[in-house]
């Protein structure tokens, strides 16, 4: 099955997509062996959407992601990013697409240790030639919006798991991406944990920035507002969610 927008009435036909797969095919070579990861996939995400991408071990859907993330290329088709063919950019565009449109959250948090959280969150913003000033005030700003306004300070050793992932998740937004990946956000906390970073999310997407959610689990997809099941490395199925769970009434009812 194709993909297709969550629900036409929901988007502005006077953007683009934020982001358009046209039969991209990605395929690995080992030794004299071709494995098709990606078999023609077709997709579309628009605007302010919010996608969970599941599939078993081998599905293709890491493959979807990274390619969907400009870290790596298709081996056939097209990925227009907001309307822009991502494919014909050379690796130094690519690395500043990632860094000005796209931001990541992933499973192991991939902190610095020895570094505040603050520290940490103005870490995207080096490579985008910020002031020292602009940077601080940015990933403080960040920081609070994900709840850790406190704990500026604070080095990965001293916030819990969750806290962790919230830094993570600041270190995401700190270049105002249009498009934030999320590879297994939940994948090392507990349950609670889980339904707070995906209230973030909620929150996130409300507000209008477009997620895709890449987990293995369920009942995290349907925080989500639209699920895309991957098989053999094609699209399975490619549905709304018809009874959405909101993490902030979970929370309040837990």
């Amino acid at each position: 099955m194709r993909g297709r927008p969550q629900d036409p009435s929901d988007v502005d036909p006077s953007k683009p997509a934020v982001v358009e797969t046209r039969e991209i095919e990605k395929i690995y070579r080992m030794g004299d062996v071709e494995v098709k990861a990606l078999r023609g996939v077709t997709l579309t995400i628009g605007p302010g959407e919010f996608v969970a991408v599941m599939g078993a071990s081998g599905s293709g859907k890491s493959t979807f992601m990274n390619l969907i993330g400009c870290l790596d290329r298709p081996s056939a088709g097209s990925y227009l990013l907001g309307g822009r063919d991502v494919g014909k950019l050379s690796r130094d565009q690519l690395a500043r697409v990632r860094g000005e449109q796209i931001g990541f959250v992933f499973q192991g948090f991939n902190l610095l240790p020895r570094t505040s959280a603050i520290e940490n969150v103005e870490l995207p913003m080096l490579y985008q030639g910020v002031t020292s000033k602009e940077r601080h005030a940015r990933a403080a700003e960040a920081l609070a919006r994900v709840g850790l306004g406190d704990r500026l300070d604070h080095t990965p050793a001293q916030l819990s798991g969750g806290q962790q992932q919230r830094v993570a998740i600041a270190r995401a937004l700190v270049n105002r991406p249009t498009l934030l990946l999320a590879d297994e956000p939940t994948g090392n906390l507990d349950s609670r944990t889980s339904v707070e970073v995906m209230q973030i999310f909620q929150e996130l997407n409300d507000a209008g920035l477009t997620v895709l959610l890449v987990t293995h689990e369920p009942d995290i997809a349907q925080h989500a507002r639209r699920i895309v099941n991957f098989k053999d490395g094609v699209v399975l199925s490619d549905e709304q969610v018809p009874k959405r769970l909101v993490a902030r009434e979970e929370l309040r009812a837990s």
